[in-house]
């Protein structure tokens, strides 16, 4: 099944505008990076490299004849898991000074960091885009639904995704048994997320990180404290921290910091922590139950609202920064919007149907988003900005 994605209109339109920068597709592995280019290497009938390979990443060294080659043989040139090779962004910046051709590179955010100064060249240089796991955005501009089974069909889809999650191969493996899409899960979970991490920053207990990992899935909902997490796992507070920092920089958790109208009178400095896909978090917990049937419902639709509104927010490029809002009495704000504008939209996410509490200080619009509603109040909130 070839799936529309909302990139697909990004890369279009860079391939038919007039810039040169490189565009840079940033997400984890299994979310449709390495679809895209295999896609655009047959439409336009040029290879790709791989620089999993280090044949394709010697190709790339920052020398005037060399780069001639590349250029002469390429109308547009098309890398894959570009953060392997962080000394490449010396040849990138060159093909971009001095010669104007197209680059397409896809890998993990990790390139800014590895890279270092070597990055930093590239300032002015670079465009960025995202290919996250799906949203239900893209699924819905996948799916044919007669309008007298939307109802039906949102009900599903929300109840389907809270469990398996939205990577690509799982969501579109509609007759993979439920056995086998654990197992797929599983095997993304330890191969893509956890030992590919592991192997990229030479980090040294793959152990450590699932377990950093799993006491967040247990508090989907809940402020994670560093320390809590330390002590609980016998492990130094900034090796903690650290690895945190790390998987969000790969797309694998999403922060969610307190809002703080005055820093000396914050609530507190922790924030709350989800994840990008509801899969690779039931596999940590080990529960794949029917949701009606689980005590952590409330916090995994929590987890699946801020997982959407967060790829709807990258997908769309809109300038949005995300927040949870609570007050010294304990009362909260699920999410806060907050546009470069400081125009705030205060959302409430509930499993039933409910009101927002009017606590938060700042003039603001008020949301409630629930089972029923998902979909449209998240489509309502993004045409707002």
């Amino acid at each position: 099944m070839i799936l529309k994605r909302s990139i697909d209109a990004q890369v279009e339109a860079y391939l038919q505008g007039d810039s040169y920068k490189t565009l840079f597709i940033w997400g984890p592995r299994r979310s449709g990076k390495t679809t895209l280019l295999k896609r655009l290497s047959k439409e336009l009938n040029i290879p790709f490299f791989n620089f999993d390979y280090q044949p394709d990443r010697e190709l790339f060294i920052p020398r005037r004849d060399v780069l001639e080659k590349l250029v002469a043989s390429h109308k547009v040139i098309l890398i894959d898991e570009v953060q392997n090779s962080p000394e490449s962004t010396v040849a990138l910046k060159l093909l971009y000074d001095d010669f104007k051709v197209k680059v397409i590179a896809t890998g993990s955010s990790e390139l800014r960091q590895k890279a270092n100064q070597e990055f930093d060249t590239m300032a002015g240089r670079f465009h960025e885009a995202y290919c996250l796991p799906l949203s239900i955005q893209e699924i819905v501009n996948n799916t044919t639904t007669p309008a007298y089974e939307k109802e039906l069909f949102f009900d599903d889809l929300q109840k389907k995704l809270q469990i398996y999650g939205t990577y690509p191969e799982i969501y579109t493996g509609e007759k993979i048994p439920e056995a086998e899409k654990i197992d797929l899960l599983e095997k993304i979970l330890n191969t893509y997320v956890l030992k590919d991490v592991i192997d990229i920053y030479d980090l040294k207990n793959e152990k450590l990180a699932r377990d950093i990992l799993t006491k967040i899935a247990l508090q989907l909902g809940s402020e994670v404290s560093i320390r809590e997490i330390a002590l609980s796992l016998n492990a130094n507070q900034i090796t903690v921290s650290n690895y945190i920092e790390i998987f969000i920089k790969n797309y694998i958790l999403i922060p969610l910091p307190s809002f703080r109208t005055n820093a000396r009178n914050a609530v507190s400095d922790n924030r709350k922590l989800y994840f990008y896909d509801l899969g690779i978090r039931n596999v940590l917990v080990k529960d794949f139950r029917d949701l009606e049937l689980r005590p952590d419902k409330g916090g995994v639709f929590e987890n699946f609202i801020v997982s959407e509104i967060e790829k709807q927010r990258k997908n769309s490029g809109e300038k949005l920064s995300m927040y949870f809002y609570r007050e010294y009495g304990g009362k909260e704000v699920d999410l806060i919007l907050e546009d470069y504008k400081k125009n705030y939209t205060a959302i409430e996410i509930k499993t039933i149907k409910g009101d927002v509490k009017k606590i938060f200080p700042i003039p603001h619009t008020q949301e409630t988003v629930n089972t029923q509603n998902y979909f449209d109040k998240i489509t309502a909130i993004f045409q707002s900005f």
